[in-house]
């Protein structure tokens, strides 16, 4: 993982991807629209790795709330990144996740982006009201962020 300092405290997982040619714009540079797949991704893998249900359980599926970016640096078609992530917040019915986005090079590393996703369950997959979350998915997130 990268260096920690105080102002970005450690991530207990990150994933790797390369950026594809067709989130590139006109510049080459990754299209702004583009990063919400990255942010995915990385949140797909977070629940792979800490056992959950990849769109959510049963009663509780995930839906996206909000979403934020604050870009630091642009990343270009064929880019190596790793995307750390972690929940910073568990609700009665929500997570929070952070991300940092990392552009991976000889060089080391350089700070892209950070994003905030937060993600609701709702009971099925034409919405709702939101659903308490599981007490299984509660301990699995809080697990792996030990």
């Amino acid at each position: 993982m990268s260096s920690v300092d105080h102002e970005h405290p450690p991530f207990r997982f990150s994933t790797r991807m390369r950026v594809d040619f067709a989130d590139t714009d006109a510049f080459g540079h990754v299209y702004f629209g583009r990063y919400g797949r990255y942010v995915e991704r990385a949140a797909i893998e977070y629940r792979r790795a800490a056992g959950l249900g990849l769109l959510g359980e049963p009663g509780h599926l995930f839906v996206v709330r909000s979403l934020t970016v604050e870009y630091h640096a642009a990343l270009h078609f064929d880019d190596d990144i790793e995307v750390f992530v972690r929940v910073v917040r568990i609700g009665t019915s929500s997570h929070t996740m952070d991300m940092r986005i990392e552009r991976i090079d000889d060089h080391g590393a350089l700070h892209a982006a950070d994003a905030r996703a937060v993600v609701v369950g709702v009971a099925d997959q034409d919405g709702g009201p939101p659903t308490p979350m599981p007490a299984a998915m509660r301990a699995a997130i809080e697990a792996l962020e030990a």
